[in-house]
């Protein structure tokens, strides 16, 4: 399978993105290091020929940043994983901006509000950050719990999204 992947300058620091010949997401993150950003797929799902090369994605991102915080809704991503998973991104993306939720509510919206850990694994295995917004989780005591990309970049991004 043949991939671009792209850097870009954000408010937060360099954002990759990797996309498949489709310009659907496969995984993205804050962080210049293309190995980083290929790690956060699973090694049968990696593709084999990557070039570097402007992806559809980037202007959303860019929007994003420059205050169209909708522009992320709408940009495709391609994820594998089970039922559940697929399920839970897929939930990710129906959070509001501005409106994050605890683990338990978004465990509640995956219709069991006892499988917190389970939302939470949801959460850790979401490869194409931003487009799909793990970073609108919470921890139930209102924290911001873990994030892959650190908790500094959840915490611009929540203030970026409640301030619009």
């Amino acid at each position: 399978m043949t991939a671009l992947i792209q850097t870009l300058d954000t408010p937060d620091g360099a954002f990759t993105l990797l996309v498949d010949a489709e310009q659907r997401v496969l995984a993205s993150g804050w962080t210049a290091d293309h190995l980083a950003i290929l790690e956060r797929l699973a090694a049968s799902l990696r593709p084999t020929d990557i070039r570097e090369g402007e992806t559809d994605a980037a202007s959303a991102v860019i929007a994003y940043y420059d205050g169209d915080i909708a522009a992320i809704d709408s940009v495709p991503v391609h994820q594998s994983g089970t039922p559940l998973q697929r399920e839970g991104w897929t939930a990710l993306r129906r959070i509001t901006a501005g409106e994050p939720l605890t683990y338990t509510s978004f465990a509640a919206e995956l219709g069991n509000p006892r499988a917190v850990r389970a939302a939470a694994s949801i959460c850790a295995r979401n490869a194409p950050a931003l487009f799909v917004p793990c970073h609108r989780v919470l921890r139930s005591d209102g924290s911001l719990g873990g994030f892959a990309w650190g908790l500094p970049v959840k915490e611009s991004l929540l203030a970026r999204e409640a301030a619009v």
